[in-house]
């Protein structure tokens, strides 16, 4: 069921590496008595939800767990800059206060890694201003562009974190040399011995790793050391603790071998290295999968055109789209993809719309239909009069409904959280506990014993895989979801979808094409049959239901003029009355008649005939006299049947739910096999049906289309609105269909279960490594096979877990309609 939240507040975040920390800013923010918090590990972003919320509370709140949050202030602009010459920390440092310097800017984050800095300024701060300080510092800078793709801090990422694993690599590789290649080739450590020695051997080794842990390795300790000092450890300060025991131990027993028992003289220094050069390989192969989790987005962000073709009087101009306005008229030629939302003043084409509704097949547009930005004209030379531009267009309002969604929590993440809040403080205990264990009843040397299975309980648990189980999946699927044109507008809906027993279905739009025509016309006095008409198609004009529709359509054919009327006024579920040339005109269903106390038994015998033939009778009564009666049929979809068909096979119940009378409802149902109609019903009874169905089956999902499936929609487990249905329908529902095809259910519920049977699966290997793996590295093997993990091993498992769920999740990418298999 959907629930209703008064406000939120979105918070990027900066500095969370696995889910403890997700779990540790989530406990922070629920302190401070908000309705509800989802933090996602794979957007960086913090979304609070509640009744009076103070923004600059929750990000103290924030910075005192120990991260950082890239504002968003309302009223502030916001602006990312692309910086060059970028080197160090001090160059961040020059950078930001240059930034800061400038007159207006509230905040300034210069990041190193991305070479961004992101700035939050007054709205009259211009880029070129802050360019200009940018330069003056001694660097260079660019805008980065709205329409940029949002996941290039995270391409930029990967690139730094290839840098830097080149550098570990490149240091490691003389450290196994000198370590553990005289253990393969018996030659090379002859040598190692005869022209080295022993103590140098080490002393090299020490400044190879040296060299590793402040630079590609830095990044571990400026992060974890911190954390840990703070209380609040991820997995950085897991990587820090393991890699610096490592380390100083060795260097002890380099430096000052007295110190330790003459058998327990040994070194390091390759364990060390080898977990920073793995690690590092795991977080770049990570990064490199997660810019293909956000793909979807960035070929959405792609679709539109950056530069419009404008009809200047006689000449053509070409001008940046941003820079568009509703009263240009638009060029669109032939293989270009349309700039605007708009209305064709000129000119016919196909149009590509698969980019909207995933149907593979071109739309025909004439004169005074509607085309919408980031379709493709194929055939013919359009002039399109703009409706709405760049940010407002269709094309950004899905793009803005998938990041919406992809940045939401499923329910089955709640219990994780809990998990992982307390996950690392217990691996360290775990670690600590090993080690004791291992130093009072291992083998001699019982010090060297301690810190191995240490140092590989420390690396081997790490919550990352488990932090990104769930929006890695939601991410791909849901971008998965707008190219086959079913828009999950929450997240969350991914996972009810799979849980739902029933499907309630509106009948007009939905099962039906919703273009319904007049079939039958029937008087009770002939000789008005013309006046009649006239007054009900005067009334008819001014509904939005394709019934009306029909009914103007068929005065039109007949060369009826059509008059004014007044004082119109729409019946919900009833009909609608107007006022016509001084006469009361009251058209609609059966049940309008029974309140104005008409009898309508008079067309009984006809009524009965139209609704076996599933046609839809209303009554017409002028000034309280039932004149006339109209049949309307409505053709139904091609695909309904497959759909109820199919929908029955997934193991759903299949129930109409729509207001037409009991006969013209159970004459589709035949037609379509549905399991159950409920027939008749106002909108709130059609609150009050899905009610009965949720109680009789358990959860229930509705689709509908029109004004009166809103409440409906809103109260249904899901949602799924028909997209090219009204609008307050599609603001009603958890997922919108595009493409106005009952097809696209099927698939929006088939992509929910892939979605769930992939998190599932992520989640179970995430959490059986760890639980197969810790006690393996804390020496549980060893009394019985004498098998010990190596931390070089554990590194290696470490990285290959999170790069495991991320591939997993990349397969939902190869998703295909359900109906086509």
């Amino acid at each position: 069921m959907n629930t209703t939240k008064t406000t939120h507040i979105e918070l990027r975040i900066i500095g969370m590496s696995c889910a403890s920390c997700v779990g540790r800013v989530e406990k922070a923010l629920k302190k401070q008595a908000v309705n509800d918090v989802s933090v996602n590990l794979a957007t960086e972003k913090a979304v609070v939800w509640g009744e009076h919320l103070d923004r600059q509370q929750l990000i103290a709140c924030i910075q005192k767990a120990g991260y950082d949050v890239e504002e968003e202030v309302p009223q502030i602009q916001n602006i990312v800059l692309d910086v060059q010459g970028l080197s160090c920390a001090s160059c961040v440092g020059r950078a930001e206060k240059a930034l800061l310097k400038v007159d207006g800017v509230q905040h300034a984050v210069v990041n190193l890694a991305t070479n961004q800095a992101h700035i939050s300024a007054n709205q009259s701060v211009v880029s070129h201003t802050l360019i200009k300080a940018i330069e003056r510092a001694g660097y260079g800078a660019t805008l980065v562009s709205k329409d940029k793709p949002q996941e290039k801090p995270t391409l930029d990422k990967s690139q730094v974190l290839l840098h830097q694993l080149i550098q570990a690599t490149l240091l490691t590789i003389p450290v196994m040399l000198l370590a553990m290649f005289g253990h393969v080739f018996m030659a090379w450590q002859h040598w190692l011995d005869t022209y080295l020695g022993q103590s140098l051997n080490w002393w090299l080794q020490c400044l190879f790793v040296s060299l590793i842990l402040c630079f590609p390795a830095r990044q571990f300790y400026k992060k974890g050391i911190p954390a840990l000092l703070r209380g609040a450890p991820d997995m950085n300060a897991l990587v820090a603790i393991g890699t610096l025991a490592a380390y100083l131990y060795s260097l002890v027993a380099t430096a000052l071998p007295q110190w330790l028992p003459a058998q327990a003289v040994h070194v390091y220094f390759e364990a060390a290295a080898m977990i920073v050069t793995l690690i590092l390989l795991g977080r770049y192969l990570e990064a490199r999968a997660k810019g293909q989790t956000t793909q979807a987005i960035a070929q959405l962000i792609g679709l539109q055109p950056k530069v419009a073709h404008v009809k200047v009087g006689t000449a053509i101009e070409d001008i940046a789209i941003e820079d568009l306005t509703l009263h240009m008229q638009v060029m669109v030629y032939a293989g270009e993809k349309i700039p605007v939302d708009g209305t064709i003043v000129a000119g016919q084409s196909l149009v590509d719309e698969s980019m909207l509704t995933g149907e593979p097949l071109a739309v025909k547009k004439d004169q005074g239909e509607h085309v919408s930005a980031g379709t493709i004209n194929q055939t013919g030379l359009l002039e399109v009069q703009p409706k709405a531009l760049h940010q407002n267009t269709l094309l950004a309002q899905i793009i803005h409904l998938v990041e919406q969604a992809q940045a939401s929590k499923l329910p089955i993440q709640a219990w994780v959280d809990k998990i992982t809040l307390w996950f690392v403080p217990i691996i360290m205990i775990i670690a600590l506990f090993t080690a004791i264990i291992w130093w009072i009843f291992g083998p001699s040397p019982s010090i060297s014993y301690a810190l191995v299975s240490a140092v590989a309980v420390l690396i081997v648990a790490c919550p990352c895989a488990m932090g990104l189980a769930t929006p890695t999946s939601i991410m791909v699927a849901t971008g998965k979801g707008a190219q086959m044109g079913v828009l999950f507008r929450q997240g969350a809906a991914l996972q009810q979808l799979k849980e739902v027993k029933a499907v309630g279905l509106d009948k007009t739009g939905t099962l039906t094409q919703g273009r319904p025509t007049l079939t039958d016309f029937i008087c009770t006095d002939n000789q008005y049959k013309n006046q009649v008409l006239q007054y009900v198609a005067s009334v008819e004009q001014y509904a939005s239901h394709p019934l009306a529709a029909a009914i103007v359509d068929y005065a039109k054919q007949q060369q009826i003029v059509l008059l004014n009327a007044q004082n119109v006024e729409t019946l919900t579920g009833l009909g609608i009355h107007a006022i016509v040339q001084d006469q009361n005109i009251q058209i609609g269903a059966d049940r309008l008649m029974a309140q104005l106390n008409l009898d309508t038994s008079v067309f009984k015998t006809h009524a009965d005939l139209l609704a076996q033939q599933a046609k839809s009778p209303i009554y017409v009564a002028i000034d309280g006299v039932l004149v006339a009666m109209l049949a309307v049929a409505d053709p139904i979809k091609e695909s309904s049947a497959m759909v109820v068909q199919q929908l029955q096979r997934l193991g759903l119940k299949v129930i109409m739910i729509t207001g037409d009378q009991k006969n013209t409802a159970q004459a589709i149902a035949k037609k379509l096999a549905i399991d159950d109609v409920i027939a008749g019903v106002m909108p709130a009874g059609k609150v009050d049906a899905i009610k009965a169905l949720q109680q009789k089956y358990g959860k229930v999902a509705y689709i509908g289309d029109g004004i009166n499936d809103a409440p409906a929609l809103a109260h249904a487990d899901v949602g799924l609105a028909i997209g090219t249905g009204t609008d307050i329908a599609i603001e009603s529902a958890d997922v919108v269909l595009m493409s106005g095809d009952l097809k696209a259910a099927v698939d929006a519920i088939a992509l929910s279960q892939a979605t769930i049977r992939n998190i599932q699966q992520n989640l179970f290997w995430a959490f059986i490594y760890n639980i197969a793996l810790i006690p393996v590295a804390a020496g549980v093997l060893y009394p019985s096979y004498q098998i010990l993990l190596s931390p070089m091993v554990a590194a290696a498992a470490m990285a290959l877990s999170s790069v495991f769920v991320l591939m997993n999740a990349l397969r939902l990418k190869r998703f295909r309609s359900h109906l086509n298999t």
